[in-house]
This record gives structure tokens, sequence and C-alpha cells, in this order.
């Protein structure tokens, strides 16, 4: 079932809303430089599931290596809410612990992803998604 989940920045001038189903899209942690450093807690939201409410005007983006991820930070507290992937960059991935109703019971990841590794690992993922066909 669909849920709507509000959250933002550490500052508070980025507010964004989601929705999305928590048993239908587990939280993923990755283990890349960036997202190790980061403390992301990857939530997966479609393009048009998340509306950012206020502080678009906020934020600035990252990019390295392949250029293709964008990852967007409050100019002003640094915090890193949300990003667009490189495995999906149309669409999102939100960092769970910006939700204002996180809590590490009930939104700890259940899946894992090895950055490190990513063209290896992203060639697996599509492997088993395509097995599960």
């Amino acid at each position: 079932m669909l849920t709507h989940y509000e959250g933002g920045c550490h500052c508070g001038r980025v507010r964004f809303r989601i929705a999305v189903d928590l048993d239908e899209t587990p939280i993923g942690e990755c283990n890349c430089s960036i997202c190790t450093k980061k403390g992301i807690l990857h939530l997966p939201v479609a393009r048009e599931r998340l509306e950012i409410l206020s502080g678009s005007d906020d934020l600035a983006t990252y990019t390295f290596n392949t250029g293709t991820a964008r990852h967007l930070f409050c100019r002003h507290c640094g915090m890193h809410p949300f990003y667009h992937p490189r495995t999906d960059p149309e669409n999102y991935s939100v960092n769970a612990r910006c939700l204002d109703a996180y809590g590490p019971a009930t939104m700890a990841p259940r899946r894992r992803f090895d950055g490190r590794h990513w063209e290896d690992a992203f060639a697996r993922s599509q492997d088993e998604w395509a097995a599960r066909r």
C-alpha cells in the first residue's frame, strides 16, 4: 500500500514528500565510497512519486566517475536527502535517514548492493531480475 512520507535536509530548507510501499520497495545499502561516507540508506522512488515541497533552489549537484548519477545536496547544510542513481537516472533514490518518520527498526536495509564493484554487481542484479520474470 502506498504511504506518504515527508522528509528534508538538516537545516529544513529542502523539504520533500514521497509515496512508496515499503513492503514492495525494500530499503537498500550500498558499499561504494560515496554511499558509505554519506551513510545513505537507499529507498528507490519513481520520479512522479517525489514532490519537492520547498528548497529546490537550495539544492546543488555533485557528479563523479561516469557523471550519470546526480547527487543532490542542500547547499546550506550539506545534507543529501535524495539523488538520481546511476542504475535508474530518471528516478530517485531517497536517503531513508532523511525521512521525518525514519526509524532504524522499521526502516532497516533489506538488500545490499556491492557498489565497490558496480559493473559486476549491476550485471548480477539484472540477471537475477530476469531469472525471476
